[in-house]
């Protein structure tokens, strides 16, 4: 029977220097593999096991970065082994088959959009609105599909991210925060639904699945079995599903574990440790 793995990659598989919560003396800290370089410094990490238990997985099995990012900021991640044949990038909003953005399925999920939310520019409007300079440090929209902010964490206003979520609720959307972003991204927007077309297309009888956030959720509860790291929103939120494991360790080191946990499920020799 045919695996396909969906894996959400920020603070899942990878991580960034200041998600990585090392917290063992530096002498007994893991060793790193640099997967990510922006504007010619390193950005993202896992560790060199984690590196070399997934280049086993991805030959056993249909393996599927499934993340929040645009296509170019997915493309500047070098996973080991191969590139990936199917990756979902945008939340589900695009799907590249051999790094080549899919249009019909492109085309399938605009219409989606048009017919069951509200708009992005109304959504981006009411977010600039709402936002305060004092915190706000930057907004994005993301493949003309959904948007962002980029905050000062600490200075959020209390009761302001439910607020904006109850807005956004009675228009089709769902907020959701992850490190520094404030994210709102049409429900209808989701990985599993990506996913599950690409399960299709590949005659994958189970699906494997594991993420952080509460834009994950979706991909997890659709999934056969699931592992969600000890830290990140849905960690904070108590989240669970009877199929989906909670690996206890966070940061880089709950990554290693979700590697060990696909490696093990599909028979790879050392995934036990």
């Amino acid at each position: 029977m045919t695996t396909l793995i969906a894996s959400d990659l920020d603070r899942t598989l990878i991580y960034s220097a200041a998600a990585l919560d090392l917290r063992m003396p530096d002498a007994e800290a893991p060793r790193l593999l640099c997967v990510e370089v922006y504007e010619h410094r390193p950005l993202s990490y896992l560790t060199e096991t984690a590196a070399a238990l997934l280049a086993e997985v991805r030959s056993a099995a249909h393996f599927v970065p499934a993340t929040t990012r645009t296509r170019e900021q997915y493309e500047r991640v070098r996973l080991p082994g191969p590139p990936a044949e199917f990756a979902i990038c945008a939340n589900g909003g695009q799907l590249l088959v051999r790094g080549e953005p899919d249009a019909d399925w492109q085309a399938r999920v605009r219409r989606t959009l048009a017919a069951e939310c509200a708009g992005l520019d109304e959504v981006r409007a009411h977010l600039l609105r709402s936002a305060d300079p004092a915190w706000l440090l930057k907004e994005r929209t993301a493949a003309d599909l959904f948007a962002y902010l980029v905050v000062e964490r600490d200075l959020l206003p209390d009761g302001w991210v439910k607020e904006l979520a109850v807005w956004a609720d009675g228009r089709g959307w769902t907020v959701s925060v992850q490190g520094r972003k404030v994210y709102a991204v049409p429900k209808p927007l989701t990985k599993s639904a990506a996913v599950a077309e690409v399960a299709r297309r590949t005659g994958a009888g189970t699906v494997l699945a594991a993420g952080d956030s509460l834009l994950d959720a979706d991909l997890l509860l659709a999934a056969d079995r699931g592992w969600r790291p000890g830290h990140g929103e849905l960690a904070a939120e108590g989240w669970s599903a009877p199929h989906v494991r909670v690996v206890e360790a966070t940061g880089v080191a709950a990554g290693e574990e979700i590697v060990r946990a696909f490696a093990g499920d599909v028979g790879v020799a050392g995934a036990a440790g």
